[in-house]
């Protein structure tokens, strides 16, 4: 049985909302999830799963090119870190109101690649709260990960 690992960083609920979305998705899929908070989760756990999928709000006074602060050490042992044989995906909430939209999600793209994991679906970006039209897109972003594991 295929496993993923989700882990979520979420100041408002909507990026845990995101990850309740696609846990559930996996699972109709037939998969094993397991889904942690950011700061509750080592990246070491991504390597007892398939497949390791990030949620994360992106912090507009960030220190760090607005990664959430309590996801900054996962960021940086994520950069570290050696995925190889993992597939990845990157989703994320924003508000279109600060000049930098959802910024985290392009930056946890960037680390699963340095960290050799291979990207299984398109980064997905929601202005704050997931409506129905995002969740057609969680659910095809999804869908393309459990495609990319078969």
């Amino acid at each position: 049985m295929t496993k993923i690992k989700i882990v979520y960083a979420s100041m408002t609920g909507n990026d845990e909302d995101i990850a309740d979305i696609l846990s559930e998705d996996f699972e109709e899929a037939g998969m094993q999830v397991d889904l942690s908070e950011i700061s509750q989760t080592d990246v070491a756990d991504y390597l007892q799963a398939d497949v390791c999928i990030m949620v994360s709000y992106t912090y507009s006074d960030g220190l760090e090119g607005n990664i959430p602060d309590e996801g900054l050490d996962f960021y940086h042992d994520l950069l570290e870190s050696d995925l190889s044989n993992k597939i990845f995906g990157v989703c994320g909430s924003g508000d279109t109101f600060y000049p930098e939209f959802c910024v985290a999600v392009d930056q946890f793209e960037k680390a699963f690649l340095q960290a050799h994991a291979r990207q299984g679906a398109k980064s997905v970006k929601i202005e704050l709260a997931p409506n129905n039209d995002d969740i057609v897109k969680l659910d095809h972003f999804a869908q393309t990960i459990v495609e990319n594991c078969q």
